[in-house]
């Protein structure tokens, strides 16, 4: 009994490995699949979801310093047009009972710290939410509509959580929605994958951030 129970378990070590190598063959071949983001408006701003210090540390399915590295191009970029950039963090969740149990909530000292490489600016729409989008528990709607905004650019983390909630709240809102798919990333490969592949094209565009800068500058010589 015990070695076919020691059998047995090696196997589900290897079934799940083997189903967690597919799941990231699946994410890398649907990003280069991804269909290229086509317009943004004239009045586009950027959000960034969550990329705060006691988030960033968790062990990520594409490295964090990637997806930082390409957050600060696309906020060079939307500055220096100028467009809004909003610097979303959370410090909480929302109050309804769930089967799986809350995290604490009671976070570290530090932990809704928005990181450093952001360079907030003071200009910066910046919301706190208590729920995974950013528009649920926050003014960001009302901050977005003052600007005139019609457009939002997403990335952050994590995919499956705060940028998909993120920008299914920006949908409902009326907002045209693009999110730029090299600029997340998630500690659960599949919900990473399930996102881009069923969510994403459901809600908006998707693209990379060499893209959307690219359309970026179109937008603003009005080409």
């Amino acid at each position: 009994m015990r070695l076919f129970l020691n059998y047995s378990r090696g196997w589900l070590k290897t079934e799940s490995s083997c189903a967690y190598l597919a799941t990231l063959t699946e994410i890398a071949s649907r990003e280069k699949t991804l269909v290229p983001v086509t317009t943004l408006d004239p009045k586009t701003a950027l959000i960034v979801v969550d990329l705060q210090k006691g988030i960033v540390g968790s062990p990520s399915i594409h490295p964090i310093a990637g997806v930082i590295e390409r957050t600060q191009t696309l906020l060079a970029a939307f500055r220096r047009v100028p467009l809004p950039v909003a610097l979303v963090n959370v410090a909480g969740g929302a109050p309804g009972r769930t089967e799986q149990p809350r995290r604490s909530s009671t976070f570290p000292e530090g932990f809704t710290d928005l990181i450093p490489e952001l360079d907030r600016r003071p200009n910066d729409i910046v919301v706190t939410k208590r729920t995974w989008g950013a528009f649920a528990s926050t003014d960001l709607e009302a901050q977005l509509r003052a600007h005139g905004i019609t457009q939002v650019v997403i990335i952050g983390v994590a995919t499956g959580t705060g940028v998909e909630s993120t920008a299914r709240q920006a949908y409902e809102a009326g907002f045209n929605v693009t999110l730029a798919t090299d600029a997340m990333t998630d500690v659960r490969p599949e919900a990473h994958a399930y996102s881009l592949a069923h969510v994403f094209p459901r809600l908006g565009e998707t693209g990379t951030t060499q893209e959307i800068i690219t359309l970026l500058g179109t937008r603003s010589a009005g080409i």
